[in-house]
């Protein structure tokens, strides 16, 4: 794609399991995995270096009954477990397509990937290998946001883009309030000042703290994802 130049070059993706379940609500959608891998292809090709940490709500919900009343740590490391159900299916989706990719967990697990050290992990995305980050922090009490803040400084990303299944950050929850308004830009401060809940709150201060701005925007309109990396003002601003 010469000629074509992105806005940005280093990304972090934080993807939901949610998004991958399709129409269905829990497990994983091939169709929509696929999607998603040739959506990836589009900007890998532009020479962005893209790494995606990645959710496991989809897994995780449907074990949610299972887990009622389990300590809240087993639960926590259920749901890195579940991460991992989409971070090995979003890879095979690539090598479908051709796409280098590479699935590095937080917690080991020698059988399905390999373990994530943030300078091997460095050097793999420097090369162009889109990094499936699973698993979390691999530590319980801290959210996927959070480890995709975390792994956001550690691998030196210009953005966080926050894939979700509306269309921002907005004053009230968009699903139960039709009157909720979206925010087009906030600071970080107001944005953790009004308690909203679009990204977790450590997440946006560990995001603050590195000076990485975060991009909220609906993750389910096709060419969304493109159109951001290209320079197009989707979705909602978290910055300064």
């Amino acid at each position: 794609m010469a000629g074509i130049k992105s806005k940005y070059r280093r990304i972090l993706l934080k993807l939901s399991g949610e998004a991958l379940a399709g129409d269905k609500g829990f497990g994983i959608d091939v169709q929509v995995v696929q999607r998603t891998a040739r959506e990836i292809k589009e900007i890998v090709a532009l020479g962005v270096r893209l790494g995606i940490m990645v959710g496991g709500g989809n897994i995780f919900r449907g074990l949610a009954d299972s887990a009622r009343g389990m300590d809240r740590i087993q639960a926590d490391y259920l749901g890195m477990l579940a991460t991992l159900f989409n971070a090995v299916a979003i890879k095979e989706a690539l090598k479908n397509e051709k796409i280098p990719a590479q699935v590095l967990s937080a917690l080991p697990v020698p059988v399905l990937t390999e373990a994530y050290v943030p300078s091997s992990a460095k050097a793999l995305m420097e090369k162009g290998t889109v990094l499936l980050l699973a698993a979390g922090t691999g530590n319980p009490f801290f959210t996927t946001d959070t480890a995709a803040a975390l792994r956001a400084s550690e691998l030196g990303a210009e953005v966080i883009l926050k894939a979700t299944q509306v269309d921002g950050v907005f004053d009230a929850d968009p699903k139960l309030n039709p009157e909720a308004k979206i925010y087009k830009e906030i600071s970080y401060a107001q944005y953790l000042q009004s308690h909203l809940r679009a990204m977790d709150a450590t997440a946006v201060s560990l995001a603050r703290e590195n000076k990485i701005p975060i991009i909220v925007f609906n993750g389910q309109i096709k060419g969304n994802l493109k159109k951001i990396i290209l320079g197009t003002r989707i979705g909602t601003l978290i910055k300064g």
